[in-house]
């Protein structure tokens, strides 16, 4: 059996959900903090590793980046090219396991975001990911990476929940924490008239100081930790976990 990230029924039951309009029109305004973040400077190379259906990496290339864009799903692939064909921007589209994808210092910044990181049982995936990553930014090269926190979750914490998307169809979500909170499961049920469709996922959990150290083992110089994409602090208020990590400069 397929583990939940590798089954394309999954992304195209829930795209929908996941990638709405809402979360289109915000890609703008989230690689304009990206680029702040990382001080990408103008026509650079971009990796956009699990990229979906390409929010983020259309924007890119629409402000001149070069851009390669990764992700396993063929689905959202297809859409990401259709939607870069009708709006005349190249990306390099590539087809690949996260696992799996490295370009030896061939980007100079790299980009993660919408919680795309921690989906593999084993963690010893989670750092040759992020292995990865290090060793296809050129020096001096940064990455953005952003998903949920350990430390947000712990405050906003809901077992069981429910909300209605605008086209009626109902979305409930169980959760469930491995003791020593390093592992969360989850039940996702969509409802929609008489059809009903449920899939079950988990990835690992990540406090700020976990992640940062994670990153600094793989290499990166430094790793700045911050509570949302704008720059905030990763305090109490804190919406999302956010790191930039930099890779040394050439001496």
């Amino acid at each position: 059996m397929k583990p939940w990230h590798e089954e394309d029924a999954f992304w195209q039951t829930f795209a929908p959900t996941m990638f709405g309009e809402p979360r289109w029109a915000a890609a703008a305004g989230e690689v304009d903090h990206v680029l702040a973040l990382a001080k990408i400077a103008p026509g650079a190379a971009v990796l956009d590793i699990a990229c979906g259906p390409g929010r983020h990496s259309l924007e890119l290339a629409r402000r001149g980046f070069k851009v390669t864009a990764v992700d396993r799903t063929t689905a959202y692939l297809e859409q990401a090219r259709q939607r870069a064909a009708e709006q005349g921007l190249t990306v390099e589209w590539v087809q690949a396991d996260m696992r799996e994808f490295c370009r030896p210092e061939a980007f100079d910044a790299a980009v993660n975001l919408f919680t795309a990181f921690g989906y593999f049982e084993n963690a010893a995936d989670d750092r040759k990911v992020a292995s990865n990553l290090f060793r296809s930014l050129r020096p001096g090269g940064a990455l953005v990476m952003e998903m949920v926190g350990k430390e947000i979750l712990a405050r906003i914490f809901r077992e069981r929940d429910w909300h209605e998307e605008p086209d009626g169809t109902l979305m409930l979500e169980e959760r469930k924490l491995r003791s020593g909170w390093d592992w969360i499961e989850n039940r996702w049920i969509l409802l929609k008239g008489a059809e009903r469709k449920e899939f079950r996922l988990a990835h690992r959990l990540y406090s700020a100081a976990e992640l940062s150290q994670l990153l600094k083992d793989c290499g990166f110089a430094s790793v700045d930790v911050f509570g949302g994409l704008d720059g905030s602090p990763y305090d109490h208020t804190a919406k999302r976990l956010v790191a930039v990590a930099r890779k040394q400069t050439e001496s």
